[in-house]
This record gives structure tokens, C-alpha cells and sequence, in this order.
């Protein structure tokens, strides 16, 4: 069975550089479609708290490697994150408890706080908290999600642990070109979280235009853009069919005019909410 290419996190950590994301997807369904993916190849899922879905991975994990004997935990490589409510030294060391009990598992591979909230000024307090928690080896990896430039750099100068990963909305649309240099020169893995534009990218004529071109679909070109930038993807997918293309992305590769086309569509295209204005719990 193919698996995704491993890359190294700044501690040595090997990552899947394609993973299965589960935002939205129902607590009901988050067990079955989990375990597709690992039946697909998949050996890195990415949850939070926030999703309510922990319990439904753990599930899937706990299934996955009893029916699969040459398959262990340690294979897996499993991301959740802290939720807003859970800023703050004792409260991220309370919730990182209550996620593994979710989860039913004795420990995540990369736990990250979830949002800066700037505006509440507790990020390095709660970012002190995983740094306990990676020193007592309780987490493999720690890192953050959706921190910009002035979070992150605020952040490296007062902690001791370089976050591993940054997780930030990334897609051709939204590109986050001075991030990803800020994050090359700590040695911070980029993760893309909607790296397929919540799906409007993959109207945009250009990629439309290349699909055709490398005779794949839309969704595959831009994942693949990603892998060649270095970036890690965690795409979310609702049926097995749509698992098993969003990883079919390795037996091919974009030239240097395709990648060109791609990074021109740089238009500062943010789906998702901008860091800077999520201050709520």
C-alpha cells in the first residue's frame, strides 16, 4: 500500500506531508471516513477539539491498527489542537488531558494552539503549557495554527521550543509568502489548512486550464503545487473516491510554467477568518 512522503519536523519528527483533514465532518462520520483514509494510505490525520470529532479518530486508529497487524500507533501520525476556551498554563494542560481522553490514545504526535487571539494576550503562557508538555514527552511535536508574522515572531523570542508546524489557510488564492520565509528561516513546517480554497480555487480557469494540461483534476494539481512548495496539506474529503484522488499526488509533477501559472494567482484571497480578528473563545 503507498503511503505519503515523510518530511522531517525541526525535532526529528517525521510527518506525512499529506494528511486527511476533518473539519465539519460529523462526529458520526468522522470514524468511517477516518478509516477509508488509512485504508487509502493516509497515515496522518489532522482533528481539534473544536471539531468534536477527536473520539470518532481515535476510533478509527484503534480499528485501523487491530485489523492491520503490520501496522502499529506509532505509524499514525495524529495533529489535534487547543481550543480558544483553553488559553491560558493550567487550562492548556487540563485540555490536552481531555483531548487524549477523547481520543483514547496515550499521546498525540503534534498538538498546536489553535488561534493566537491576539487581542487576550495569553499565546505564550498557553504556549509555555505544550512546551512542559514536549519536555515530559508527552507530546512527539508542538507548533501553533493561524499565527502571522507579528504572533510568530512575538512568540519565538519569549519560548524556549521553535514550533514545529505554523498551520495557516495557504492556497493559490492566499499564499502567505512572507510567513512561509519566516517560516524557512526557524525551520517551522508549513501545513496548509484549506490548501484547496474551500473549493473555489478549483474553479479558477488557470488550474481548470492545467488539469486538462496534465490530465488530472483540479484538486490534484493544486495539492500537488503545494508538495513542490514544501508544504504539508491536510485536505478534507466526504467520499472514498475523493480520499483516494486527493492523495493519488505523487506520480506526477508540475514544470517550472505551471508553477509560475499558480503562484500568479496570488490575489490575498482569504476564505477564512484573518487571525488578527478571531479574539473569541
Amino acid at each position: 500500500m503507498a503511503t505519503a512522503h515523510k518530511v522531517a519536523l525541526n525535532n526529528g519528527v517525521l510527518m506525512d506531508q499529506v494528511g486527511f483533514g476533518v473539519y465539519k465532518v460529523p462526529p458520526a462520520d468522522a470514524s468511517g471516513l477516518c478509516y477509508q483514509a488509512l485504508e487509502a494510505g493516509y497515515r496522518h490525520i489532522d482533528t481539534a477539539a473544536f471539531y468534536g470529532n477527536e473520539q470518532g479518530v481515535g476510533e478509527a486508529v484503534a480499528k485501523f491498527t487491530a485489523e492491520e497487524p503490520e501496522i502499529s500507533r506509532e505509524d499514525i501520525f495524529v495533529t489535534t489542537k487547543l481550543w480558544n476556551d483553553s488559553h491560558g498554563f493550567q487550562a492548556a494542560l487540563d485540555a490536552y488531558r481531555k483531548s487524549l481522553d477523547e481520543l483514547g490514545l496515550e499521546y498525540a504526535d503534534l498538538y498546536l494552539i489553535h488561534w493566537p487571539l491576539p487581542g487576550r494576550g495569553l499565546f505564550i503562557e498557553t504556549y509555555r503549557a505544550l512546551e512542559q508538555l514536549y519536555h515530559e514527552g508527552r507530546v512527539r511535536a508542538i507548533g501553533v495554527s493561524n499565527f502571522q508574522p507579528e504572533h510568530l515572531t512575538t512568540l519565538l523570542a519569549a519560548t524556549e521550543v521553535v514550533p514545529a508546524v505554523n498551520q495557516v489557510e495557504l492556497h493559490p488564492w492566499l499564499q502567505q509568502r512572507e510567513l512561509r520565509e519566516l517560516h524557512d528561516e526557524h525551520n517551522i513546517r508549513t501545513v496548509a489548512w484549506s490548501p484547496l480554497g474551500r473549493g473555489a480555487v478549483l474553479e479558477d480557469a488557470v488550474v481548470a486550464g492545467l488539469a486538462a494540461r496534465y490530465g488530472r483534476t483540479p484538486a490534484q494539481v493544486v495539492l500537488r503545487w503545494h508538495l513542490q512548495l514544501g508544504n504539508a496539506v491536510i485536505p478534507k474529503a466526504s467520499s472514498a473516491e475523493r480520499i483516494r484522488e486527493n492523495f493519488r499526488i505523487r506520480d506526477f509533477a508540475l514544470d517550472e510554467d505551471a508553477m509560475r501559472e499558480l503562484g500568479a494567482l496570488e490575489r490575498d484571497g482569504r476564505l477564512g477568518s484573518h487571525p488578527d480578528e478571531v479574539n473569541w473563545a
